[in-house]
């Protein structure tokens, strides 16, 4: 499994955004709007593709020079429960760390903060509801 930063717009972007609306909106009855998209042209995108199809992605979004938010990880249902998940997480650590962010933060699902968990990351404060879910937030400071 080959793990890339993918450019905005591109043909991965777009495959990209595709696994998201299928893995974290369309359950939930929500979409993407183009306003959306356009507010991440600055962020950076991460894939895991198997050949040139898109099994993996997250979204990395500078908050500050030393921080950083994990945002839309999503594994394709065949590709889940079999370290993937962890392998992207790792990477997307390596490149927030590339980028001279010293935390990682992020909105995790309820049903995620075990994953989240045993990669080292901490709830930090109450549940919350987002995008109709209940999610926490979690922080992890990288080395």
């Amino acid at each position: 499994m080959a793990l890339k930063i993918i450019d905005y717009n591109s043909t991965a972007y777009k495959d990209m955004v595709a696994l998201r609306m299928e893995i974290l909106r369309k359950p939930l009855g929500l979409t993407f709007s183009a306003a959306d998209l356009e507010k991440e042209k600055d962020d950076i995108f991460l894939g895991a593709f198997d050949d040139e199809k898109i099994m993996a992605c997250c979204v990395l979004t500078k908050m500050s020079l030393s921080e950083c938010k994990l945002r839309q990880m999503a594994v394709h249902p065949s590709m889940q429960y079999n370290g993937l998940g962890a392998s992207l997480l790792h990477f997307a650590e390596n490149v927030a760390r590339d980028a001279g962010c010293k935390t990682m933060v992020m909105h995790a699902r309820k049903t995620a903060t075990g994953f989240y968990e045993k990669q080292g990351y901490a709830v930090c404060g109450n549940e919350f509801e987002e995008v109709t879910i209940p999610h926490f937030e979690m922080r992890k400071l990288l080395f």
